[in-house]
């Protein structure tokens, strides 16, 4: 049987899992090892395994990056924690022009077995440099996996897949999500890449988005549910590969698309979504697909600009009512609705 956990819960335990499983995993990170212990993901494995296998390391991703890719090449599973997403650009070197080509260059014979994961900050003032999204970034680089949970369960299941697999993998966790509570199961058990999931059924538009944006679509549809306005939700889940099946199949059904997302839309992941949309299936759109993304710009640090600048609830409806015929007109169930969903973190 399931039980409930939180997203960060199901990160910590599956993390203490697979280290039991597999004595060749092993944390790097800074302060992995403190009494927060990464928002609480990596403190069960430090009073589990200790320093030996749960690294404080000093802010140096770069060399970090290079050191762990290095011990993966021989026969280590390093999982390299980045508490701030934006400084992975600092490690971009070593995972891309190394980890992610070496299975390519030498004849599928160069897998290197190390997963990063990468906190996406948003709320309380987080400014230009560090409240980016990073996945359509990484998940432009062919030899990488990319994935974003948006459920407790996927948070616990993707990255069970990560340290099995031999292909280097980036996952984006929001912070806003390590609060939610949702089914885990108590077994390691591993959730595919490249396999979306239907977060809800609906019958007259499709949301398509990963991560935070999922949950975003889900409030949107409950506020369309009484406007009589039936909202389905394709959660991605990883960002590459793409499963371009269910996208594909919901917005057949549905007729009408918007795609969600925490970063900008030009050449990002919604960008992708709507290419894929448009060669695949342009003939069973009825309405252009819209894109809900944050403004072209740096994120700000004022409290109220931030509410302004993320995507929401209310500007996924909004868009969802453009698309079915609305008409302009005040839509009561809009009225009030907060900016975004942030949790306590």
């Amino acid at each position: 049987m399931s039980r409930k956990l939180t997203y960060w819960q199901a990160i910590a335990e599956g993390t203490v899992q697979a280290m039991e499983a597999d004595p060749s995993i092993i944390i790097a990170g800074q302060n992995v090892d403190d009494h927060k212990g990464s928002y609480g993901t990596t403190r069960p494995a430090f009073e589990r395994f200790g320093a030996q296998r749960v690294i404080d390391t000093p802010n140096s991703e770069n060399a970090v990056a290079g050191i762990c890719i290095g011990a993966a090449d021989q026969g280590l599973r390093p999982l390299v924690v980045h508490t701030r997403a934006d400084f992975m650009f600092l490690a971009m070197d070593a995972m891309i022009n190394l980890a992610s080509k070496w299975r390519y260059m030498y004849g599928d014979k160069g897998g290197v077995p190390v997963v990063m994961r990468g906190v996406v900050g948003r709320g309380w003032g987080q400014g230009a440099t560090h409240s980016q999204s990073l996945h359509a970034t990484f998940g432009h680089f062919p030899g990488l996996y990319v994935a974003a949970p948006a459920s407790p369960a996927d948070a616990k299941g993707l990255l069970a897949s990560a340290l099995r697999t031999d292909t280097p993998v980036v996952l984006m966790e929001n912070r806003s999500l390590y609060p939610v509570e949702g089914e885990v199961p108590e077994e390691l058990t591993p959730v595919p890449f490249g396999v979306g999931r239907i977060a809800r059924h609906g019958t007259d538009v499709t949301v398509v988005a990963a991560s935070l944006m999922v949950h975003e679509a889900e409030r949107a549809a409950d506020l369309l549910a009484e406007q009589g306005v039936s909202v389905e939700v394709v959660d991605v889940r990883s960002i590459r590969p793409l499963d371009e099946d269910i996208i594909c199949e919901s917005v057949a059904r549905t007729g009408r698309v918007v795609v969600a997302d925490t970063s900008w839309a030009r050449y990002g992941f919604s960008a992708e979504v709507a290419a894929v949309i448009a060669e695949r299936i342009p003939g069973e759109l009825r309405a252009p697909v819209r894109r809900i993304t944050p403004p072209d710009c740096p994120a700000p640090v004022s409290w109220p600009l931030e509410e302004a600048f993320h995507p929401s609830a209310a500007k996924i409806a909004e868009a969802c009512l453009g698309l079915v015929g609305w008409d302009g007109t005040a839509v009561p169930a809009l009225s009030g609705v907060d900016a975004g969903f942030i949790g306590p973190y």
